[in-house]
């Protein structure tokens, strides 16, 4: 399966990957859905929602605030590692993930998609303010403060700038994402269950034109059925073969 999944990839000549919690899960960020996915006693269903913001907002921060340094402390395994590579390469042209972790452009992919926004991202819930605390250097900071973090601007509460259950997916990303599937040859589709719509008829559009799926996940998922190669495995192992296969192919 890896050696055919390397071929398809070394000749292909758009390629794109698609990613999910599952790829970020073995650098120990925990996914909403997993057997941990409890925060105090709440599950994140009940807190990543406008309706929760709105509220009681002192919570949410709480519990995002507990997630962003969570997740600060996680590094790029070795899947994110080799997904930057291949954009090195030249053969990745984008990835498209689901995930808010910043996991992959700490791995240093460039061109990257985030369909549900960042973690280390605030914006107004009133103006166009947004910022990001990583880039500005103000994370620790941030996180000290126990206040309800408000906007330098006009003064109203921030809010992750975060897609929660029950609001829209960017309009601008969603339809970039959808361009990229339709001109894209092969999509490599990692730790996503494919369950969660529209993200996932990215993969199925590739399909509709005449492109290739590979899908790489532990168990099968709602992608598996139209996947033309599935490697049953962790990402990190089975990306890090991969990219050995596909630069002996290139050599």
């Amino acid at each position: 399966m890896i050696e055919e999944a390397a071929k398809l990839i070394a000749r292909s000549k758009f390629l794109i990957a698609f990613t999910g919690a599952g790829i970020s899960a073995e650098s120990g960020v925990p996914t909403f859905r997993g057997k941990n996915g409890l925060w105090k006693q709440y599950r994140p269903e009940e807190l990543a929602t406008p309706e929760a913001f709105a509220k009681n907002p002192k919570l949410v921060w709480e519990f995002y605030k507990w997630r962003m340094r969570l997740i600060s402390k996680a590094k790029p395994n070795k899947a994110h590692l080799a997904l930057a590579e291949l954009e090195r390469m030249g053969i990745l042209k984008a990835v498209i993930t689901q995930n808010v972790d910043d996991l992959h452009r700490e791995a240093g992919n460039k061109n990257i998609i985030e369909l549900h926004g960042n973690i280390f991202r605030v914006k107004c819930t009133h103006c166009d303010y947004r910022e990001n605390l990583k880039e500005s250097g103000r994370l620790e900071k941030f996180l000290e403060d126990e206040d309800l973090p408000k906007c330098p601007k006009c003064g109203s509460l921030l809010r992750p700038d975060v897609v929660w259950f029950g609001e829209a997916l960017p309009e601008e990303a969603l339809s970039r994402a959808f361009n990229l599937a339709r001109k894209s040859d092969v999509c490599l589709v990692i730790g996503t269950s494919g369950q969660v719509f529209p993200a996932a008829y990215i993969p199925y559009i590739v399909k509709d034109n005449s492109g290739y799926v590979i899908e790489i996940n532990p168990n099968e998922s709602g992608i598996t059925p139209i996947a033309d190669i599935f490697i049953r495995g962790k990402a990190g192992e089975a990306m890090d073969e991969l990219l050995k296969k596909i630069m002996e192919l290139r050599e």
